[in-house]
């Protein structure tokens, strides 16, 4: 069995026992894998995406005018999706992305930990036109199922992985059946990969997500994730 295929697996056993041992602890009768629609938005433009840098400090820079920009316009297009919450990372720039909507919407945002950007270590500040060779070869092996490997100061895949599905188990938990949650170019992308039982690796090179770019899935954490949307694109079997 392939590396990937055997890891998406054991993601979904693990996250199904502790899905199970949560709605069982609370209703006390058999848990309903009821399926949720998630909506991620990466951040606007951030004074680091201008510069061309590479920064995943929390809670780091916010955005720039231009970003700000952005943020009202995704406001715009997304405020009669009938979303039932909104969530951000601990970080500036999706905090400040998701306000516009969450105004619109008549909601607070809900700051939620595990969905900040993929920790860059020893690579921090550099290029961001480095990113591919350097910060991202660990990121590109998780999505393959090798999640032992580490990004160099930072952490490996099984602790992003588990961080970030934590994140996405609070939110199902939550009871919101459409949320959108705010988050980060690559942090969205690998998680996705990673988790979705029709993700294709490719999407992350031909495909990587813009500013105010979404990826939309389907699901719960009992019996798995489908990716329904990446920014525009539908179909995943070509």
């Amino acid at each position: 069995m392939p590396k990937r295929s055997w890891f998406r697996k054991a993601s979904v056993a693990v996250a199904a026992l502790t899905a199970t041992v949560i709605v069982a602890g609370c209703g006390g009768g058999s848990p309903q894998a009821r399926s949720i629609t998630v909506t991620f938005v990466r951040h606007a433009q951030s004074e680091a995406n201008a510069a061309g840098t590479i920064d995943t400090d929390v809670p780091g820079p916010g955005l720039t005018p231009e970003g700000k920009g952005q943020a009202e316009q995704i406001a715009h297009q997304l405020g009669r999706k009938d979303y039932d919450s909104v969530y951000a990372s601990t970080m500036t720039r999706t905090q400040q992305t998701a306000a516009p909507l969450a105004a619109e919407l008549g909601k607070q945002v809900e700051i939620l930990p595990g969905i900040q950007e993929i920790n860059a270590g020893w690579y921090n500040g550099k290029p961001e036109s480095m990113a591919k060779s350097t910060y991202l070869v660990a990121p590109a092996n998780w999505i393959k199922g090798d999640v032992s490997y580490s990004i160099p100061g930072s952490i490996n895949g099984k602790e992003f992985n588990d961080q970030f599905t934590a994140a996405v188990n609070k939110v199902y938990n939550s009871g919101h059946r459409n949320p959108v949650v705010f988050s980060h170019a690559n942090s969205i992308m690998v998680w996705t990969l990673m988790n979705t039982r029709n993700g294709k690796e490719s999407l992350m090179n031909t495909h990587p997500l813009p500013n105010t770019g979404r990826v939309v899935i389907t699901g719960n954490p009992m019996t798995g994730w489908t990716l329904v949307d990446w920014d525009g694109i539908r179909d995943f079997h070509s």
